[in-house]
């Protein structure tokens, strides 16, 4: 099954001779259970179209089908409501709320899904557990390492159980061994049925996933299965 499906994908900023044109018509197909790297360098439009696949952004063209639902005229409420219910978001800088705890952290996805309370601590805990941080549930993200709060959020974006996991750079502040670990997660999390988008600038990472699809100048200029996969 498809979870991602883009056609003639386009994204204009601005307007007339201002106008920018980040992405210019992009045909993406993602099945369950792929681990894809989005590889680019900067300004190529790999961002903004973590952004639009998403949810967080509407294209300007073209058509995009989440699960096969076509989602690019949904109204804001709508794509709030496929973003908590569809999307796990893995940012570089964590996005951690800083005075709650972890487990409160975690659960909160599941808070605004209406989840009850019970459920929500113990799928919350589950989660900490599978990520291998069990013990830091009562802990402030100031008190954790870059990898562990990067474990948390990988955490919390499982919390509703997604279609499609995103991660923009998420070994971006992390150092070299550190990041390792996390992508190890990301391919252990893709093994167990996980589907798994992973945006980034380094080849080394993207030859971690299953397939590489590059962008340059807003078009997908090569896509290729990684013999990692």
């Amino acid at each position: 099954m498809l979870i991602i499906e883009t056609r003639s994908l386009a994204k204009v900023y601005g307007s007339n001779g201002n106008a920018v044109h980040a992405l210019r018509g992009i045909d993406l197909d993602v099945e369950r259970g792929e681990f894809v790297a989005l590889i680019g360098p900067s300004g190529s439009g790999k961002s903004t179209l973590m952004a639009i696949l998403g949810c967080l952004d509407v294209p300007t063209g073209g058509t995009y089908a989440l699960e096969g639902r076509q989602v690019e005229n949904l109204s804001g409420a709508d794509l709030a409501a496929i973003r908590n219910e569809k999307v796990g978001f893995v940012f570089q800088q964590y996005n951690l709320l800083p005075k709650a705890t972890i487990l409160r952290n975690v659960e909160l996805p599941m808070l605004y899904a209406g989840v009850p309370r019970r459920e929500r601590k113990q799928r919350a805990l589950e989660l900490l557990e599978r990520v291998g941080i069990p013990d830091k549930a009562n802990t402030l993200p100031g008190a954790l390492s870059g990898g562990q709060r990067q474990r948390v959020a990988i955490a919390r974006a499982l919390a509703n159980r997604p279609a499609l996991l995103l991660a923009d750079e998420p070994t971006g502040a992390l150092d070299s061994k550190t990041g390792q670990e996390v992508l190890a997660l990301f391919r252990e999390l893709h093994a167990q049925g996980n589907t798994v988008l992973l945006v980034t600038h380094d080849p080394s990472i993207a030859a971690m996933a299953g397939r590489r699809v590059e962008l340059r100048d807003g078009l997908i200029h090569d896509e290729r299965q990684e013999q990692a996969a």
